[in-house]
């Protein structure tokens, strides 16, 4: 039994077999069937070996892997310049995988710290206010308490006792017992001095100005930024309170939450893309360096932290983001554009040019898209000819005989 059918661009059949034609039948074989003269295991109206003649065999696309393929012969060698088909190899460049996910701004908690008062006091002075930039060491306020002037003044007199100690046991007056008792006390006042920021060398000056106040100065312990003060002069402050808050700016963390399907691509030490809609235009790179052991049971998110340069002050704490986390890069990836590709029977497949009027349905696997173009990962030779516009034509000449066209051999 004959399966009898029109080509796609076919206009007429051929009254001596009964096949189509390109024109009405003149007596030149249009379609390749030689009128029954066709070699065995040859497909007579499409001139390719019959097992991979794509045309009469659709069903053998769902099974291909990457790498196989059928052939689809067009009516003629014009037929892909008519309906505009366009050919070129895959471009080479960089591909990457990636996960996105939302995230949220906060300052580096290891360059944040608070500025507090180690004894209740009374403010005397304040040197800095919100936003100020203040250097490592730089004095911010000063602070008056009797506690600090009680430890300054046991640290001073504790000093003038050693010093006599030492002078009296030089001159073999007093025994050595009454040196080591000086030097005792003198460790345990200037200890106890030290933990208010005293220097030993603080106290001997401290000790020639016996008319002078003790003040307690609160100091900056980096190079960074003011970004809460409660400071005020003459207040009164209980030990233990916050004077200010102060943070290094020059990084971030971005608190990303990824999804509970994500986590077997993510790992420390990935890139991860932010951009801000606050910040249109603008893209900050940095890595991932912690995950969180849990999840969270109600939104099924693990929380992940990643650290940023900001050398620009530009993020801020609180902000909103997009993040996008690089799983995978490849730098002589093989690209193609979206309309090369084509998916039929659930795989993907692209048309590698074998004649003006051959083509191959190649199955191939593809990988990342990135910045418009899909990455193939297997299936595919860098120098093989695609079709890169206008594949859906192929398809539709490969689907032909769904639609009741095909071979017309028994």
């Amino acid at each position: 039994m004959k399966r009898i059918g029109t080509f796609l661009l076919a206009a007429a059949l051929c009254a001596g077999c009964g096949k189509t034609t390109k024109n009405e039948h003149d007596g030149h074989d249009h379609h390749g069937c030689s009128h029954g003269n066709a070699k065995p295991g040859m497909c007579g109206e499409h001139g390719v070996p019959e097992e991979q003649c794509g045309i009469c065999n659709p069903e053998k696309i769902a099974r291909l892997k990457p790498g196989e393929g059928l052939a689809v012969r067009l009516p003629s060698a014009e037929s892909a310049k008519i309906v505009g088909v366009e050919t070129a190899q895959p471009s080479v460049g960089t591909a990457t995988e990636s996960i996105e996910c939302h995230a949220e701004l906060a300052f580096n908690q290891n360059k944040l710290a608070q500025l507090v008062a180690p004894v209740g006091g009374i403010i005397q002075n304040v040197e800095a206010d919100l936003g100020a930039q203040v250097k490592e060491g730089q004095v911010v306020a000063r602070l008056w308490s009797a506690a600090i002037a009680e430890t300054v003044a046991k640290a001073v007199l504790s000093h003038q006792t050693l010093e006599r100690e030492r002078k009296l046991r030089t001159d073999g007056i007093a025994p050595a017992k009454d040196l080591q008792e000086a030097e005792a006390a003198h460790r345990a006042a200037c200890q106890q001095a030290r933990t208010y920021g005293f220097s030993e060398a603080a106290i001997d000056v401290m000790g020639s100005r016996d008319d002078e106040p003790v003040y307690l100065e609160i100091r900056a312990l980096f190079d960074g930024e003011i970004i809460e003060r409660n400071a005020v002069r003459g207040a009164q402050v209980e030990a233990g309170k916050a004077l200010f808050t102060q943070v290094d700016r020059s990084t971030m963390w971005a608190m990303l939450n990824i999804p509970e399907a994500q986590l077997s691509r993510v790992q420390a030490g990935q890139t991860v893309e932010l951009t801000v809609d606050a910040l249109p235009g603008r893209s900050f790179t940095g890595k991932l360096t912690w995950i969180a052991a849990q999840v969270n049971e109600r939104t099924r998110l693990a929380l992940a932290r990643a650290e940023l340069a900001n050398p620009d002050g530009l993020l801020r704490d609180k902000m909103f983001a997009r993040a996008r986390i690089l799983t995978r890069q490849a730098s002589q990836a093989m690209l193609l554009p979206p309309d090369a590709l084509q998916k039929l029977g659930g795989n993907p497949l692209v048309f590698v040019k074998l004649a003006d009027d051959l083509f191959e349905a190649r199955a191939v696997r593809l990988g990342a898209r990135h910045n418009g173009s899909l990455e193939v990962l297997d299936g595919l030779k860098p120098e093989e000819v695609v079709v890169v516009a206008r594949s859906f034509a192929l398809k539709s000449q490969l689907l032909m005989s769904r639609l009741g066209a095909g071979c017309a051999d028994d």
